[in-house]
């Protein structure tokens, strides 16, 4: 099902004056592209929130760090006057270009201590390179919208996905609209994103079910090794939630290749 989000208003039969708004830098990735850097008018409604007013283009208030309402910063939750005009700047603005009268509001609350993440169902390869590279990934193909939600805001995990509105949703402070549609571009998009090269621990989770990895003797799990496996290889690491077995062989070499190009793209 295709969204549909509120236009700019085209009359000028109105009751009171509009409020004239300019979405700056990656949010314009959500608007058509004859609004991209323009400033367009939006009709003004009685108790209307910035954060709903924003919304309704399109542009999901995660991606939202900074308004500016008449030269003042606000929060989301300000209440519009007709008239004003007001600049809104996402996460990756510098703070240089923002011109306020008072002190800046932030409205994308503190990074969790440590990243973790929750995807949507559309996001499974890059739930595997996020858990390859050794991030806390949380993915099931069943997940609903409100299943999503919760968790991000019951355990404080980035939601990351597609979908707009479930990043609308009121309950998700911590969330991401992944722009790109390849998975090697998406964990790229990611680590720039959140900066997470340096984080970046390949191994520690197991690709399967998310759960730790750790070194085993080969003894302790050699009745469950192919034959070949077991002459050919002698370090052994298995997940501590689901017992998967992993071994530096073929697979390991590939995954390391793509881990030193995923990191060379740290640029």
């Amino acid at each position: 099902m295709v969204a549909v989000f509120y236009l700019p208003i085209q009359h000028h039969n109105r009751m009171s004056p509009p409020i004239s708004i300019h979405f700056h830098g990656q949010l314009n990735d959500f608007l058509p592209l004859q609004l991209h850097d323009e400033t367009f008018d939006i009709e003004h409604k009685k108790n209307r929130s910035v954060k709903d007013l924003i919304e309704s283009t399109g542009i999901p208030h995660t991606e939202v760090d900074v308004i500016i309402s008449n030269g003042n910063a606000v929060d989301l939750n300000y209440l519009v006057k007709a008239g004003e005009r007001i600049e809104v700047y996402p996460v990756s603005v510098s703070l240089d270009l923002i011109r306020s009268d008072n002190a800046l509001l932030h409205c994308q609350p503190e990074p969790p201590s440590d990243y973790r993440f929750v995807l949507d169902v559309h996001l499974g390869k890059l739930a595997t390179y996020l858990r390859m590279l050794g991030f806390d990934t949380l993915y099931r193909n069943d997940y609903d919208d409100p299943a999503l939600a919760n968790i991000s805001a019951a355990e404080r995990r980035i939601l990351l996905t597609c979908d707009r509105r479930l990043l609308m949703r009121k309950q998700v402070s911590y969330g991401y609209f992944v722009r790109n549609r390849m998975p090697r571009q998406q964990i790229i998009e990611i680590l720039r994103r959140y900066q997470l090269y340096h984080e970046i621990k390949p191994f520690s989770r197991c690709i399967n079910c998310n759960g730790a990895t750790r070194s085993v003797s080969k003894q302790s799990i050699e009745s469950e090794l192919l034959t070949k496996t077991k002459k050919y290889y002698t370090d052994f690491y298995q997940c501590d939630s689901c017992k998967k077995i992993y071994w530096k062989g073929s697979h390991y070499q590939q995954m390391m290749k793509l881990i030193d190009q995923l990191k060379s793209a740290d640029i």
